[in-house]
């Protein structure tokens, strides 16, 4: 299936691109993630499983247990601070 997924933030800035459309065999949100991780060492420094890492699907902030569906839109994101 085919996902869009979305990179915000110092994730973004790590993987010089602001997302991509990507072919994945990922049926959740964390399968996905670990597939991204073992795709690039870029990824994996991202993505990592100890780093805090958000993820919302399509625009809903979701657990990593939420199923992906094809067409799905998929977004990284750091957590976010307000002052």
């Amino acid at each position: 299936m085919k996902v869009s997924i979305k990179y915000f933030a110092s994730i973004r800035e790590a993987i010089g691109q602001p997302g991509e459309v990507r072919e994945t065999q990922a049926t959740t949100l964390a399968a996905l993630r670990d597939e991204l991780i073992a795709s690039s060492d870029t990824y994996a420094q991202c993505l990592a499983r100890g780093r805090a890492v958000r993820m919302a699907l399509n625009q809903v902030m979701s657990e990593e247990s939420a199923a992906l569906i094809d067409g799905a839109e998929v977004a990284f994101f750091p957590p976010v601070t307000g002052g």
